[in-house]
């Protein structure tokens, strides 16, 4: 998925937070003015918590600017962190246009480049960036530091640099989910003696995508390796038939490679996927072939509709949701801290992050979110109570009756 890009090895950073607080506004200064119970459980769908803040807006400096990547490789862009973003700032006390400026990179590197540059000359003292790929981000972050503006990455992490934060939910236990997730289906669907085929997210240029990879293979096999070796087993009697990567998140290459490992193994009788899309295009496979429901497992994440469609029909054990209204808040919380000069309080600076082996960077302090395991059993309290999912729309696809049965209304 394309929502998600971390490494986390969690722990403690109340330390080194504050070792790595400086930037335009000095020093960390004492954090009086930030309340005493800011941390990642503050925040709920009525953004309510968001005016505990206005006091801290009000003695920071300097704009706020937040650049979004683009309006494509994902709806929840436009649909869901601008305007979340932007109710999170208002309600904190910010005013947007004098403060605070939210721009989309339109899928342009240079843009995403060109609009921190602005953001930069126009007065900013800390920028939130969800950065196109990784080179982007090392370029907006040198000139981020460069400039002594602090560095917020949001979703996607950036390992270069000094005063640089992350916020994201947790990614390796975004794996375990789903990783747990497939077992349960493993049991609930009886299948025997499972032969499972895995279909991994970008590898070649995400390395959340590894992050996740890691947490299910973990919660599976008991082995944090990626990708893993065809033969695999564990205790539970599983065999690992095949263990590839749909590079760069594509879907239609997704499907490719399942198709041809369904050929050649129509043993395989169990997957995992890294997000609802490559769980989508394998589906479309077992569908090809006539399979029926509840009876090959595909797992996912991200809580999209189609996902929400295949987990009521029968064909997704479940789903990571992953709620963009507590990213946005804690998004804004933790740039109204830095804009004021304050020391972040370990409860909203919870762990760090850390560039996966072989790959060139720093540890970055982190905010980590936790994410849900959705199924058929609380989509209603989950992806329906946020509004996540359009509720006539699922039902529509699924028919009323499937929801009906599924207690969602």
């Amino acid at each position: 998925m394309k929502l998600a890009r971390l490494f986390p090895a969690i722990a403690l950073v109340g330390l080194f937070v504050t070792a790595c607080g400086g930037g335009t506004g000095g020093s960390p200064t004492p954090s009086a003015n930030v309340p005493s119970d800011l941390s990642i459980s503050s925040f709920t769908a009525d953004f309510s918590y968001m005016s505990k803040l206005t006091n801290l807006t009000a003695s920071g400096k300097g704009m706020v600017g937040v650049i979004l990547p683009d309006t494509t490789s994902s709806t929840r862009y436009v649909a869901f962190d601008d305007p979340y973003l932007r109710k999170a700032a208002q309600m904190a006390g910010y005013t947007v246009g004098t403060n605070f400026k939210i721009d989309n990179a339109q899928g342009n590197e240079q843009q995403e480049l060109s609009i921190a540059q602005a953001d930069i000359t126009a007065g900013a003292t800390v920028l939130i960036m969800d950065p196109l790929n990784s080179s982007v981000g090392s370029q907006i972050q040198t000139l981020a530091q460069s400039h002594g503006v602090k560095l917020i990455s949001y979703d996607r992490a950036t390992f270069t640099g000094t005063n640089t934060y992350y916020v994201s939910f947790d990614n390796v236990q975004v794996g375990e989910l789903i990783g747990k997730g497939f077992k349960q289906c493993i049991s609930d669907w009886k299948v025997s003696s499972p032969k499972v085929f895995e279909l991994d997210g970008g590898e070649n240029s995400d390395p959340n995508a590894v992050s996740f990879a890691q947490g299910y293979n973990d919660a599976i096999w008991g082995d944090k390796t990626t990708p893993l070796k065809a033969g695999k087993t564990n205790s539970d009697g599983y065999t690992l038939v095949g263990d590839q990567v749909a590079t760069s998140w594509d879907n239609p290459t997704g499907q490719t490679i399942f198709q041809q490992a369904f050929t050649a193994n129509p043993s395989i009788n169990a997957t995992v996927e890294a997000n609802d899309g490559l769980g989508n295009a394998v589906i479309n496979v077992l569908k090809s072939k006539g399979v029926k429901a509840n009876t090959i497992p595909t797992t996912g994440q991200d809580a999209t509709l189609d996902g929400m469609v295949n987990v009521l029909q029968g064909y997704q054990c479940g789903s990571v949701y992953k709620a963009v209204y507590l990213e946005a808040q804690d998004a804004i919380a933790l740039a109204t801290v830095l804009r004021a000069g304050a020391t972040p309080p370990s409860g909203l600076v919870n762990g760090n992050t850390s560039p996966p082996s072989g790959v060139t960077g720093t540890q970055q302090p982190a905010s980590l979110l936790v994410p849900i395991w959705v199924t058929k059993s609380n989509m209603q309290a989950t992806v329906i109570k946020d509004k996540f999912i359009d509720v006539a729309t699922l039902c529509g696809k699924v028919t009323q009756a499937v929801c009906t049965a599924n207690n969602i209304s």
